[in-house]
């Protein structure tokens, strides 16, 4: 089997993955290795796509190995930082990934890739002023594509820089219609800048792109999905448990448009609603909405759905006790990885 068919088999896995197909693209890899068993290039091939299919440790490997075959491999670098980001949350071997890249990197659009990931890590292990430093040494814009405007805007907003945000957020969305996250980010900065009408509109873009979305390929069926959800409850701690005891409990994938637009977040996980009056017995809720595409994005694997919804669920019974059960909660932005990288 010769280099042509080897570079056959990579350009089909990518193209394979381009179309959702990573199944397919793990057999093409494979493929790849038996041509060339020291091909770095296959093994981010396969790591990419245990990535993409949850298995953090499984990419991690293949990222490793496409380095040690070649330690100027800066997409095995940058996928790996990705990966130890989130989900795995190994941040100061994350930030020595992409420092490593800044070494020998050599045009600005890696400079930024490895900044932006450089940011993330810094910013989910509480290091607030190196983050802001790290936005301080980014190249002046305009940046390589819309991915990386995205991704800057995105920095800046969650560094309280609002109104350096929006236009690169805005020329983000304008250049690539179809990314749900630019909407999302969009979103929250004209909420900001207190211009509702236009929040509205990104954030209700944004939940019809989530939908069209293919599901997480460790996505569970909507029965499991909904017994998982039950054995969930039960690890909330007693205390909390009794507040929302009789609860209904609902499952759906995304909140309706109705109370997107009435204010609820788009990729909200857990909401309650028919709040009780202060002083009432429970329920705290009448009604609980889980909303699973919302909560799959938020994990990384399905090892992790029980908890995450565990955790999401105690996260609204402080919300609805703390605002002492006088309105419906405000839904707060839940977590989000780090959005992947252009290929």
């Amino acid at each position: 089997m010769g280099m042509d068919q080897f570079e056959a088999h990579l350009d089909r896995g990518w193209d394979l993955i381009s179309k959702g197909d990573f199944k397919g693209a793990k057999a093409a890899a494979r493929r790849a290795l038996q041509a060339n068993k020291r091909a770095p290039e296959a093994h981010h091939l396969l790591g990419y796509c245990a990535q993409h299919e949850g298995d953090a440790d499984e990419a991690l490997e293949h990222y490793r190995e496409a380095i040690s075959i070649d330690d100027g491999y800066i997409d095995a670098y940058l996928d790996a930082a990705e990966v130890l980001i989130h989900p795995l949350a190994s941040f100061d071997e994350a930030i020595a990934m992409c420092n490593e890249v800044l070494e020998f990197a050599e045009s600005d659009d890696v400079v930024v890739d490895a900044l932006m990931l450089k940011f993330d890590a810094l910013l989910a292990s509480e290091q607030r002023d190196e983050a802001a430093r790290v936005l301080d040494s980014l190249p002046r814009g305009p940046y390589a594509n819309a991915q990386q405007s995205f991704l800057v805007g995105r920095a800046l907003f969650e560094s309280k820089r609002g109104a350096e945000a929006l236009p690169l957020l805005e020329q983000a969305a304008k250049d690539d219609p179809d990314n749900a996250d630019a909407h999302y980010y969009l979103a929250l900065a004209c909420d900001e800048a207190s211009d509702r009408r236009r929040a509205t509109l990104a954030f209700l873009e944004c939940r019809e792109l989530d939908l069209r979305a293919p599901a997480a390929p460790f996505a569970l069926e909507r029965e499991t999905f909904q017994r998982t959800v039950e054995k969930a409850i039960t690890r909330v701690p007693e205390a909390k448990l009794a507040l929302i005891k009789d609860a209904l409990i609902l499952v759906s994938d995304v909140p309706g448009m109705e109370i997107v637009a009435d204010g609820v977040d788009p990729r909200a996980g857990v909401v309650f609603d028919a709040m009780a009056d202060p002083g009432a017995p429970p329920p705290i809720a009448a009604r609980i909405f889980v909303y699973q595409r919302n909560i799959e994005r938020a994990i990384g694997g399905v090892e992790q759905l029980e908890d995450e919804i565990a955790s999401q669920i105690e996260t609204e019974i402080d919300v609805a006790v703390s605002q002492a059960l006088t309105v419906a909660p405000t839904v707060t932005a839940p977590p989000t990885k780090s959005p992947s990288r252009v290929k």
